[in-house]
C-alpha cells in the first residue's frame, strides 16, 4: 500500500483547495441567505449562487470526481476517472463544507450511488433517459429503501411490491427517510421493493425506476433529523405508492437483483460518507484550535487548559488513525473490489461516525453554548454525523456481521 498522492491527484488537489478558499467558503452564509428567500425552501439546487459555483466547477474540470474508473464512456466523458484511493483526499476536501461543496461538484448523495447504479446496471435506454441529466447536474433524484413498517436495517424486510402486469409494473407500498425527495427537481426515484416473495431471501428483491410525476406517488411530509429539516439539500420524505404504474423496462437489471444491487451500490456510497466526513472532522479541529486561542477563562486562554489540549491531541490522533483506514480500504476496493474490501468497508462505516462525533461534540464544548447555535456550522455537523450511525445500515448491524467474520476467521485457524 503506497497513500502518497499520485501527480494527477496532487493537481486535482491542489485546485480544489484553491478553488474552496476562493469560491466555496465565502458562498456558504450566501447559499444560506438565497436559499432562505426561495418560494420553494426545498428547491435547494435553485439558488443562484449554486449554479454559478457549479458551472465555475465544471470550467475547471472539478465536475463528477466520484465517478470511478471502469464507467466506460460515462468515466471519460462526464468524470474524472479516478480510481477510490484518487478520490479519497478529494472527498475529504468537500466534507470540510458538507452542506455546499458536494453539490458543487456534482458529488453529492443520493445522486452519486444512483448515478453508480444506473452506470452499472441500467440498460442503454435507462442511461440515456436518466443517467445523462443526473451526470450534467440538469436533475437529481432519490433512493427509495427504508420503510417505516419493517427493520430496515435488514433490507431483505422490504415489504413494497412490485407486480408484473402486462408490460407495466405495479408498485404499492410505503417509504420513510427519503433523502432528497423534498426537492421538485428530484425527477427520478429507484425503488426497492419484491417482485417475488416466494423466492431465495436474496432474490426477493428488485429495483424499478419511478418518475416522480407517476400517478399514485405521493409525498406525504418531509422528516426532522435531531429538528433540522435538511431543506439545504432536498430534505427527508415520507413516501407512499398506490397502485403506481412505470413501463416494465423501467426495472434495473432482471427481477431478483435488487439486493445484489443494493450491496453494489452501498460499498462506494459508505466511503464517500467516510471520506467526507474526515473533512468535517478536520474542519471542527480547526474551529476548536481557534477557538481555544481567542477566548481566555480563569486567568489564561482555553488552549493552555489541560483538558482542552488533550481533545485537541486525542483528536489529531483519532483522525489520523480513521484516515489510514479509510485509505487502507479504498486502496483495497480499488484492488479487490468492493466484495473484496468488505470486512474494511464495515470497519470504517462503524468507526467514522463514532469518532468524528466525538471530535465535533469536543469542537462544540470548547466554543461554549454558541457551539449549539446556528453562527457555527458544529451543531449541524454533529446532527449529521450522528445520522450516519443510521445511514446505508447501522452500527450494530455492521457490528455483528464484521464479529462473525471474524469469528470464522479465528476458527478457520
Amino acid at each position: 500500500m503506497d497513500f502518497a498522492l499520485d501527480a494527477r491527484t496532487e493537481e486535482l488537489r491542489q485546485e480544489l483547495l484553491a478553488f474552496m478558499d476562493a469560491y466555496v467558503y465565502p458562498a456558504e452564509a450566501v447559499f444560506t441567505e438565497q436559499l432562505s428567500q426561495l418560494e420553494n425552501r426545498w428547491a435547494w439546487d435553485s439558488v443562484p449562487v449554486l449554479a454559478e459555483l457549479r458551472a465555475q466547477a465544471r470550467k475547471r474540470g472539478l465536475w463528477n470526481l466520484f465517478l470511478p474508473v471502469g464507467s466506460g464512456e460515462h468515466g471519460a466523458e462526464y468524470g474524472a476517472g479516478l480510481t477510490n484511493l484518487q478520490y479519497a483526499p478529494l472527498a475529504e476536501i468537500t466534507g470540510r463544507a458538507i452542506h455546499l461543496a458536494p453539490a458543487v461538484f456534482n458529488c453529492s448523495a443520493p445522486d452519486t450511488g444512483n448515478m453508480e447504479v444506473l452506470a452499472m446496471f441500467g440498460s442503454d435506454a435507462q442511461k440515456d433517459r436518466w443517467l445523462r441529466p443526473l451526470l450534467d447536474g440538469e436533475i437529481r433524484s432519490s433512493f427509495a429503501m427504508t420503510e417505516p413498517d419493517v427493520a430496515s436495517s435488514d433490507a431483505t424486510n422490504v415489504q413494497t411490491s412490485i407486480v408484473r402486469d402486462g408490460d407495466e409494473y405495479v408498485i404499492n407500498g410505503r417509504k420513510t427517510f427519503i433523502t432528497g425527495a423534498m426537492n421538485p427537481n428530484a425527477r427520478i426515484f429507484i425503488v426497492m421493493g419484491k417482485t417475488d416473495p416466494s423466492a431465495e431471501r436474496h432474490r426477493q428483491q428488485s429495483m424499478i425506476l419511478v418518475p416522480r410525476e407517476s400517478p399514485g406517488l405521493i409525498i406525504k411530509r418531509g422528516m426532522h433529523i435531531l429538528g433540522y429539516d435538511d431543506h439545504d439539500h432536498g430534505g427527508h420524505a415520507e413516501l407512499e405508492l398506490i397502485d403506481v404504474r412505470v413501463p416494465a423496462a423501467n426495472l434495473i437489471a432482471g427481477e431478483g437483483d435488487g439486493f445484489g444491487i443494493a450491496q453494489a451500490r452501498l460499498g462506494p456510497g459508505r466511503i464517500h460518507h467516510c471520506m467526507r466526513s474526515i473533512g468535517v472532522a478536520e474542519r471542527a479541529i480547526e474551529l476548536m484550535c481557534a477557538r481555544a486561542s481567542q477566548r481566555v477563562a480563569f486567568g489564561k486562554p482555553l488552549s493552555e487548559q489541560g483538558v482542552i489540549r488533550e481533545w485537541i491531541a486525542e483528536s489529531r490522533v483519532r483522525v489520523e488513525q480513521l484516515r489510514l483506514l479509510v485509505l487502507k480500504t479504498a486502496w483495497l476496493m480499488d484492488v479487490k473490489g468492493v466484495k473484496g474490501a468488505h470486512t474494511e468497508i464495515q470497519a470504517i462505516k462503524i468507526a467514522t461516525p463514532e469518532t468524528v462525533q466525538w471530535i465535533v461534540d469536543k469542537a462544540i464544548q470548547v466554543h461554549g453554548a454558541v457551539g449549539l447555535s446556528q453562527d457555527f456550522p458544529l451543531a449541524a455537523a454533529l446532527a449529521g454525523i450522528r445520522t450516519l450511525r443510521f445511514a446505508d445500515g447501522p452500527d450494530e448491524v455492521h457490528k455483528n456481521a464484521l464479529a462473525r467474520a471474524e469469528l470464522r476467521r479465528q476458527a478457520a485457524r
